[in-house]
């Protein structure tokens, strides 16, 4: 099988527990990059928070962001794909969640923004103590945030719904398909409930940029590591995912790496594809 496109998650796959780039994984995509293999970043992030080590790579040239809803050319920083929200979609968002305890974070034109509650204190939301650095230096803060996404309803990219536990986002992950039309809905961790125009996706981004380039699913490969990876895992010729992967990213992948903080996206490239080529 010859493989000719790699879409790759970011978080918990292809960067470490400290969320960087290994030395070891840099050289498994400067490799392939120089075999002319198409790398696209595959990513729940919006496009102002992608790391520069791994935008830099000189041959990575389109992101899939904010879970399919944007995609990016990253020579040009031009936006070749977007699918908004529909303001009558926020609008319902917003009131199924607004008896909860819940906060807000929402992408405008691949700018973050969010509670500042929650930009100052991550941690009393949920999220792991590795990931206060990255919050707090790729939100911009708004005083109300609730207000600050209804003033913005017509050019959101997406919405995030920061839970505190399980339980709770599974109960308003359960209302919000019952009440809110044309949306997609996903989690990449925990504390976080993630919600985009429905025709967004991994899936659907990484199909788009395969049609710009000329390529059938069959020659792309893709590495994820939870939820919303599973329908580009599932779309690709192969799909590999991490050994800390979540039971339904593991169950939708045909093959398993290592951990991503054992340079599993290294080992996936050197030794799976390898065998399958």
């Amino acid at each position: 099988m010859s493989i000719k496109c790699i879409a790759l998650d970011l978080d918990r796959t292809t960067l470490n527990r400290e969320g960087k780039l290994s030395a070891e994984n840099r050289k498994a995509l400067e490799a392939l990059i120089e075999k002319g293999v198409e790398v696209v970043i595959a990513s729940g992030r919006a496009y102002d928070t992608l790391p520069e080590e791994v935008t830099a790579l000189p041959g990575i040239r389109y992101a899939v962001c904010g879970n399919g809803a944007a995609v990016y050319d990253l020579r040009s920083g031009n936006c070749i794909r977007r699918c908004l929200l529909s303001e009558e979609a926020v609008e319902a968002v917003l009131a199924a969640t607004e008896k909860e305890m819940v906060c807000y974070e929402g992408i405008i034109e691949g700018v973050a923004y969010a509670d500042r509650e929650y930009v100052e204190n991550p941690v009393k939301f949920n999220a792991p103590p590795q990931a206060v650095a990255y919050v707090q230096s790729t939100r911009r803060m708004r005083d109300d945030i609730v207000a600050f996404l209804r003033e913005n309803k017509h050019r959101l990219d997406s919405i995030d719904i920061i839970v505190r536990g399980e339980e709770t986002k599974r109960r308003i992950w359960r209302r919000l398909e019952e009440t809110v039309k044309g949306v997609y809905i996903t989690s990449s961790v925990e504390q976080l409930l993630e919600i985009a125009d429905g025709q967004a996706g991994k899936k659907a981004g990484v199909a788009f940029v395969a049609d710009r380039l000329g390529l059938r699913r069959e020659e792309i490969a893709a590495f994820g590591d939870a939820d919303n990876d599973i329908d580009m895992l599932q779309y690709a010729g192969i799909g590999i995912a991490m050994a800390n992967a979540s039971a339904g990213c593991r169950a939708a992948a045909d093959y398993i790496t290592r951990h991503h903080a054992e340079d599993g996206v290294a080992y996936g490239v050197r030794e799976i594809l390898k065998l399958l080529s």
